[in-house]
């Protein structure tokens, strides 16, 4: 378990994200999804939370956890797993654990240890993205970050990932926020889901009862846009 009591990032003239204006506790017992459009917050949310905002901001944060939150504890996947892969680098040196937890990592993910000696180039999209989740896991988290993930995959990838962070979450047991323009990810994946608008989240609740039955006006726009992209970027 882990909830946010208060998140709240600034520059020297402003408060940019508020994020518990309305809600006083953001819960997250097992998965989140985040969703706003271009320029709510969050990524600058997840960057919050990882320690990385820039030099200009920032940040006042008060949570409740049960788990010792340090950065062993917390891992991160991004968006586009072949850019943040080195091209020039074999997955191998691209870990920072011992081989054989390499291997274990991998083998959670549905891949052999013969990756290990390929460069990225010589993989496909689903499968660096399995080895960024690989990566991540190597470190045995408790929470995990996820910065739109399924983006860059096709449907057939995409549900395989989902189906993988799926079994990994029930049984490696951590808790994950998922950012995500993608609705059916949402609907299969995160039991909460939190609307951010502006840097503050502005609804917030079960994920199914959200989609079945928004309250915010802004809410109902997302959903009948289906989160697309073009709707949903200002």
């Amino acid at each position: 378990m882990f909830a946010i009591t208060k998140l709240s990032i600034k520059d020297d003239k402003k408060v940019i994200v508020n994020l518990t204006k309305k809600y006083q506790k953001i819960d997250i017992l097992s998965s989140l999804a985040l969703v706003g459009e271009s320029g709510s917050g969050k990524s600058l949310t997840l960057k919050s939370i990882l320690n990385m905002l820039p030099a200009n901001l920032s940040l006042d944060i008060k949570y409740q956890s049960d788990f010792e939150f340090t950065k062993q504890n917390i891992s991160f996947i991004p968006q586009n797993a072949f850019s943040s892969l080195s091209p020039l680098t074999t997955i191998q040196n691209q870990f920072f654990c011992s081989k054989q937890k390499m291997i274990d990592s991998l083998k959670l993910v549905g891949l052999d240890e013969v990756v290990l000696k390929r460069y990225p180039i010589e993989l496909s999209g689903g499968q660096l993205q399995r080895i960024i989740i690989a990566i991540s896991l190597s470190t045995d988290p408790r929470f995990i970050l996820l910065d739109e993930p399924t983006t860059a995959l096709d449907h057939q990838n995409k549900q395989i990932f989902i189906d993988i962070l799926k079994q990994l979450q029930a049984k490696l047991n951590f808790i994950f926020i998922f950012v995500t323009h993608d609705i059916s990810s949402i609907d299969q994946l995160c039991q909460e889901l939190a609307i951010l608008k502006d840097g503050v989240i502005i609804e917030y609740g079960k994920t199914q009862d959200i989609l079945d039955n928004p309250q915010e006006e802004y809410t109902k726009n997302l959903i009948q846009s289906g989160f697309g992209y073009r709707e949903f970027r200002k």
